[in-house]
């Protein structure tokens, strides 16, 4: 271990390093926040202007971290800025933008890329750079490494660059960024060792691995065994439906085998930043050594297509009461990827009130953790949460409950709908008003 690299790790160990966080969304506010309660000095950096004049205010806009936490977190020595000129302050540089697919399903990595260059005049030597952001095995060394290294420093010796790939999940109670294991992979042993000690100071459990293409596609796997088996339980929803059998009793069925079975839920499709995304990165890379991952595409097919077959399935229900989808007032409870979340990323609701929309009905939303979408790919006008009750439930042909919110009053949507689509299996008990989706 060089003197530098035992420099570095001494600043982590006892707290005098100041650690920057690049990107302060839904993973990167968390994370900068933990690292203010773990007593360091954080600098936080994001383009919004929006978002940095809300922290600086003690405000939030993400739902389940509270004012009190920010609030907490600038007393702590947590600030928020938009000047990357800062970066120069820093002695960790913690990268946690966004890494979606283009058009033609493609990887953007134009986030990274454009954020590494914002803070590459100002780095400098014994500084640690961090990519949290789920990418393709090779990113870190391939994009980053050149990028940070076109001042004259050089990895493992003069800076140290480290792969961890961020674990959210939002709204989880039980797991945050301090309890859940932290993967790093580091180019050199010295850019790991450092990278350890820095993770360590704030999270319960350090997970090193080889490299930092190991821990890259660690990552992907983790998203990739969702898609599929997610992707499994959505196709055999579709065949129970067709033999008249609920698929939610088949898995909490099989769930009571105590080995060798882990139970996933079907729904009207995937959504977040991650599990719709995150596995296509591996099958562009992968056609770079000529390998056709069959099961990823074919698992993200299935999953695409939920929406459809949702609206097939409202589509026959009121067709079954004489009514056409033309013309007929339909509700949709949830507009969010996931219960009792405010994120709004590749959200099936979006694309199943669009889709209805295209069919000439007259579509709203009722979701309590997002009272406006501003803006929808291809709609044509702004919607507002309907707050639901007896009369307004009461107002519409059809409910289609999308995101299972634990805010919403079941009961009272049982009474009053008159026909209910559920695609969470919510209403297990049969319903003369509820068709399962």
């Amino acid at each position: 271990m060089s003197p530098l690299t035992r420099r570095a790790c001494g600043k982590f160990r006892d707290r005098r390093a100041v650690v920057g966080v690049l990107g302060l969304g839904y993973v990167g506010l968390p994370l900068a926040l933990r690292f203010a309660q773990a007593r360091f000095r954080v600098i936080g950096f994001d383009i919004d202007q929006e978002k940095i004049e809300k922290l600086r205010a003690g405000r939030s806009y993400i739902n389940y971290i509270s004012d009190a936490t920010i609030r907490r977190g600038l007393k702590a020595g947590f600030v928020a800025s938009a000047d990357f000129s800062r970066a120069a302050e820093a002695d960790a540089l913690i990268l946690c933008v966004p890494t979606p697919l283009n058009r033609a399903r493609e990887p953007d990595l134009s986030f990274v890329v454009n954020t590494t260059r914002a803070i590459a005049p100002y780095l400098k030597r014994g500084q640690l750079v961090s990519l949290e952001s789920t990418t393709w095995p090779g990113t870190t060394e391939e994009v980053v490494q050149p990028l940070i290294e076109a001042g004259g420093l050089r990895v493992g010796r003069d800076l140290f660059l480290v792969f961890s790939p961020e674990r959210q999940d939002p709204g989880n109670a039980r797991f945050d960024t301090r309890n859940i294991p932290k993967l790093v992979g580091g180019v050199t042993p010295d850019c790991l060792a450092v990278g350890q000690r820095l993770y360590a100071a704030a999270v319960d459990r350090v997970v090193p691995v080889s490299s930092t293409r190991v821990a890259e596609m660690a990552k992907l796997l983790e998203n990739i065994h969702r898609a599929v088996n997610i992707g499994l339980v959505n196709e055999l929803k579709m065949v129970a439906d067709r033999m008249g059998i609920d698929l939610f009793e088949v898995i909490d069925a099989a769930a009571t085998k105590p080995f060798g079975f882990v139970p996933y839920y079907p729904g009207p499709g995937l959504g977040g930043h991650c599990i719709p995304i995150d596995p296509f990165y591996l099958t562009w890379k992968a056609r770079e050594f000529g390998v056709h991952t069959r099961f990823i595409e074919l698992a993200g097919e299935i999953n695409h297509r939920m929406p459809e077959w949702v609206v097939h399935k409202l589509t026959e229900a009121l067709n079954a009461r004489g009514q056409a989808v033309k013309g007929a007032r339909i509700l949709i409870l949830g507009i969010a990827y996931k219960k009792n979340v405010d994120d709004l990323r590749e959200s099936p609701s979006i694309e199943l009130l669009e889709q209805l929309q295209k069919l000439g009905a007259h579509v709203e939303y009722s979701d309590p953790h997002i009272p406006v979408v501003p803006r929808l790919r291809r709609g044509t006008f702004d919607l507002k949460s309907v707050p639901l009750s007896a009369k307004t439930l009461g107002a519409y042909d059809a409910v289609l409950l999308a995101t299972d919110h634990k805010a919403f009053n079941y009961a009272l949507i049982a009474r009053h709908a008159k026909l209910i689509v559920d695609t969470r299996g919510v209403y297990r008990k049969s319903r003369k008003n509820v068709v399962k989706a």
